[in-house]
């Protein structure tokens, strides 16, 4: 197979390292996922990784009673971290050079983001994993991804999800939902399509960067729609 990008944002949910348990970490999961990724980056595709925390912690939507909005992006923002590291050590352990870049500063685990460096190190030939965020609060994972996808001048930030693009409803609960094979930034914002938060939609439009929107389920999933040979939607701009 021959991908059709040569530098790509990978957006992983932080749910699929749980596995069937859809909490914590399943060693099963992270291992089917770094073979997958592995198998990208012998392609010869700089890999920058950007995964949830969900499997441990959604930010705002998890804060307990009265917690401050920052407080819980912030443990949202480790979960990250914590999901990072889990793969950083399961790529070395298969001989693969990876860096963690965190948003939030904690030089005990890992460097905090430096744009010089990750670009760097992508240039190097490592797979590069972007934890925490942006660093602040009140920005998504979406948001995190887009940002690291415009400032590594990526080819695309693809997003892996459940479903096999972007519907006009959810087709989970709507039989009748409409996929689009390609729709426009402007399109998905004006008619509030469920894919990305609009500011990280309106961030990969401003910088010209499409976002492929595919669905991450059985053998090579990853592999294929890099070499674009899965169905999927695209979102970019027209005309």
């Amino acid at each position: 197979m021959t991908p059709v990008f040569k530098r790509i944002l990978l957006k992983l949910s932080g749910e699929g390292l749980a596995g069937e348990e859809k909490t914590g970490i399943s060693p099963e999961a992270v291992q089917k996922l770094v073979r997958e990724i592995i198998r990208v980056h012998d392609l010869g595709v700089q890999i920058g990784l950007v995964v949830g925390g969900g499997n441990f912690f959604r930010g705002a939507k998890n804060a307990i009673g009265n917690m401050d909005r920052s407080v819980a992006d912030q443990i949202g923002m480790m979960a990250t971290l914590m999901n990072a590291l889990t793969l950083q050590s399961s790529l070395e352990e298969c001989g693969t050079k990876v860096k963690i870049f965190s948003g939030l500063a904690m030089p005990q685990v890992c460097d905090t983001y430096s744009f010089r460096k990750a670009i760097k190190a992508l240039q190097d030939g490592k797979i590069v994993l972007f934890a925490a965020g942006t660093g602040s609060p009140y920005f998504s994972t979406d948001s995190g991804a887009a940002l690291r996808a415009a400032e590594m001048h990526c080819d695309v930030l693809m997003k892996a999800t459940q479903v096999d693009g972007v519907y006009d409803s959810d087709p989970r609960t709507n039989p009748n939902a409409q996929r689009y094979d390609e729709v426009s930034y402007d399109e998905v914002v004006a008619k509030q399509l469920k894919v990305m938060d609009l500011t990280a939609v309106s961030m990969a439009r401003d910088n010209h960067i499409p976002i492929m929107v595919f669905e991450q389920k059985g053998e090579d999933s990853i592999v294929k729609a890099v070499c674009g040979q899965v169905k999927h939607t695209m979102i970019k701009q027209r005309g």
